[in-house]
């Protein structure tokens, strides 16, 4: 199979589908990897180190689409890569198509065979390549939120940590998942207070023991997230539901009670979020204010640390590949574990029903 790795092009985006030493482990199992020209720069992979492992260098981005059989990416396609898909073209990367209605047209229209990250489930149940990302995410959501509250940043000039005989920041967190259990540990490594919600009593019993009187756990309902985040020096929103739009959860009412120069990130903007108040920023432009409060909506947060999240993403993302690559898609679905969940488009069909309710579109499962 020939394995295409673009350069990323969305904003400030500087991870790369896959790092030198997995283009080896391909090229060692008898596949070709073509390397966009420069797509390894950002996390410090030159083209001579993909060279060294037998990888091509392509300086013509449409050459790398037409000729792979699959591409693997970080984040989704954007429009100026639309007119690359092709019929039968294999897309593996991040998709989050509930929230991109056009790009699942797209992929159905170009009949695509697109297998998105955040879907693949392991044998547990869990989201093993939307983990590592997630983990990333949920510790920078702390980093930004205390740069934002700096006076220099639009912020109430709070220091989140606070110092002695002076309050410490309340920190409000949605979602008890890997999101919220990485910025419940960035948090609290500040010295704030932490406030964690999430609907299912026996993850809150699980987040009690793992944190212990550290934090305040609630079972999340309007009453209790309205309390919380009125109290909010910063609220991050970390809810997830695996393939679809996510919940709101915080009405532009319950903004309106938190104090001027508070902060609001939400790491679920991916998926459309989970604040009424919040919209996709970038890292150039990552916040603004509204309702007097900061908002932080950057969809691809972990981009902007890329050596971490490139290498943690390829440790995940790899073993999939090999299967795909060595099996085929159709064979690879069959036998490996769920790597069925991941399968969001074929054959013009949408075959992941969050998405297609989302985005409008009829519901087709695919048959084994």
């Amino acid at each position: 199979m020939i394995i295409g790795i673009p350069k990323e092009l969305k904003v400030r985006e500087y991870r790369v589908g896959l790092v030198p030493g997995g283009c080896r482990a391909l090229v060692e199992r008898g596949h070709r990897v073509m390397v966009e020209q420069g797509a390894g720069l950002g996390v410090g992979c030159s083209d001579e180190l993909y060279r060294a492992v037998g990888a091509e260098i392509v300086s013509d981005p449409n050459e790398l689409w037409q000729r792979a059989d699959m591409i693997m990416k970080v984040k989704e396609p954007i429009a100026e890569e639309y007119p690359r898909l092709k019929p039968g073209l294999i897309l593996y990367t991040y998709l989050h198509l509930a929230a991109e209605p056009e790009l699942t047209r797209q992929l159905v229209e170009n009949k695509v065979t697109a297998i998105a990250y955040e879907t693949i489930r392991d044998q547990r149940g869990g989201l093993p390549l939307l983990r590592p990302m997630s983990e990333v995410a949920g510790r920078m959501s702390v980093q930004v939120g205390a740069q934002s509250l700096q006076k220099h940043f639009g912020g109430k000039g709070l220091l989140l940590g606070g110092v002695p005989g002076v309050r410490r920041g309340e920190v409000t967190i949605l979602g008890g998942g890997v999101v919220g259990i990485n910025a419940t540990k960035m948090a609290l490594g500040l010295g704030c207070r932490v406030t964690l919600l999430d609907v299912n009593a026996e993850r809150l019993a699980y987040l009690d023991d793992l944190f212990g009187q550290s934090i305040t756990t609630l079972v999340s309902n309007a009453e209790t997230i309205s309390t919380s985040v009125a109290r909010s020096d910063l609220l991050i929103g970390g809810v997830l539901v695996t393939g679809a739009k996510s919940p709101i959860l915080v009405s532009r009412e319950m903004i309106q009670c938190m104090q001027p120069g508070s902060v609001v990130v939400d790491v679920a903007i991916d998926q459309g979020g989970c604040i009424e108040t919040i919209k996709p920023t970038t890292h150039d432009n990552p916040t603004y204010e509204l309702e007097g409060v900061v908002h932080y909506g950057v969809t691809n947060i972990p981009g902007d640390v890329p050596q971490t999240s490139t290498y943690a993403l390829t440790n995940a993302t790899l073993p999939y590949a090999l299967s795909l690559a060595d099996k085929g898609y159709e064979q690879a679905l069959v036998t490996v574990p769920g790597l069925k969940e991941g399968l969001n488009t074929v054959n013009g069909q949408v075959t992941y029903k969050a998405v297609a309710d989302a985005c409008g579109f009829a519901y087709s499962e695919y048959q084994l």
